[in-house]
Parts: structure tokens; sequence; C-alpha cells
């Protein structure tokens, strides 16, 4: 079956050219020109994933991917502006999986796009692996915390699965962005410290309490044991 797509793109011949080419590649995509008729198409079909410029008139993308992420895992690839490091720091946060910058190779945007749906349906482990109170059931994609459910993004928990594979162990930043994203960045780690800062958020101890992901300065990330 076909990966759906919903581009989310106002200036027309990008948005045109875009489609054309995802279409080329295999994709399916619905094309919309703005935040409005994104949301609207978005509640009203399913989606296999979101491709969305930043820059929209009156909704823009920020509010589109806070919106979605509010009701939805699906990944989310934005369109970027290039050389605007807090556009996708601020869309990151928002819960956005991937990015690409303008003007961006049409190749690019399709590994890109097929690299964040890897991660969401064919490289999932068929095990619980149990970290301290955590379990992360890769099957159900589900992650419990003292029994509780943890709402978890595609990106977040591969994260989390990533790094519970192997507590106590120093994760680098290029590691997981080659085991995590599926390629390489050149030196990109921002996605990387974007997603831990969110993935704390819902994951470590209260405040008081030993941090659960430590960070190593000038190297990543290492899952405490306990």
């Amino acid at each position: 079956m076909n990966t759906r797509v919903l581009l989310v793109e106002d200036d027309p011949s990008i948005r045109e050219s875009t489609a054309l080419g995802l279409e080329r590649g295999g994709f399916v995509v619905v094309p919309v020109a703005d935040g409005d008729a994104a949301l609207a198409r978005f509640r009203s079909e399913p989606f296999d994933v979101v491709v969305l410029d930043l820059m929209l008139p009156a909704v823009d993308g920020f509010e589109v991917c806070r919106r979605i992420r509010h009701d939805s895992m699906v990944p989310i690839v934005m369109l970027t502006a290039k050389g605007d490091p807090t556009d996708v720091v601020a869309g990151l946060e928002l819960g956005a999986d991937d990015y690409v910058t303008k003007p961006f190779d049409m190749a690019i945007l399709a590994a890109r796009i097929r690299a964040v749906m890897r991660r969401t349906t064919n490289d999932m482990r068929d095990q619980v692996t149990r970290v301290g109170d955590l379990e992360i059931d890769e099957r159900a994609f589900v992650v419990r915390r003292a029994g509780e459910e943890v709402r978890l993004t595609h990106t977040e928990f591969r994260l989390l699965a990533e790094l519970a594979s192997r507590p106590g162990q120093v994760f680098t930043r290029d590691l997981l962005l080659e085991t995590v994203w599926g390629y390489d960045y050149l030196g990109d780690s921002r996605l990387v410290d974007v997603a831990v800062q969110r993935l704390r958020a819902k994951v470590e101890d209260d405040p008081g309490h030993p941090t659960r992901i430590t960070t190593i300065r000038g190297v990543g990330y290492r899952l405490e044991r306990d």
C-alpha cells in the first residue's frame, strides 16, 4: 500500500513540483495551500506522513504541527527556510520528527519520508525492555512508567528504545543520528538534543530525583540503569 502524504505548502510552484516529484516516487500526495485546509483534510482522511511548510499564511506551520501532534503521532517532516536554526528547533520542540531545508533535492525529501516511515513501521524489535520503572514494549509501541502509559512520538519512542537497548552505555550524537534517524546529518545534533529534551520531560523522575538520561558533555547521552 502506497504511503499517503499530506503536503502543506503555500507556494503554488513548489507545491506542484513537490507533489509531482513525490508521486513519481510512488507516494500518494494530497496537496493543500494553507493551515486551515491542512487541518481539515487531516481530520477527515487518513495520512501516513505530513510534509509541512512552516511559513504559511493565517494558521502557520507551527500551529498546524502543534494541533496535529495534540491528536496524533503521525510523522511530520518540516520544510524550513535555509539557515534558520530557530525555526528548526521550534518545530522540533512542537513534536516534528524531521526537517528538510529549502531549496531541497526531491530525492532527499523522499529519503527523509521513507526514513521516518521505516522508524514507525518496520524497525520495531519484537521484545519488551525494562529499565528501572520504564517498560518499553516495541511490538505494541507502548511505553509505561511505573505502570502508567507514556505518550511518545515515533521518534521519541525510537530514541528511548535505542538508549534502553544498552543501559549505562554512552551513545554519541552521531551514533543516535545514524540508528534513530537512519542517516548522516553531517554533524547537525539539534535533532538529538531537542528529542532528548522532550523525552526527558516525559520519562524522567520528578524534580529532586536523579536524572534518568544523563548528558555526557561533548559526547552524547546515557540511560541510567536504575
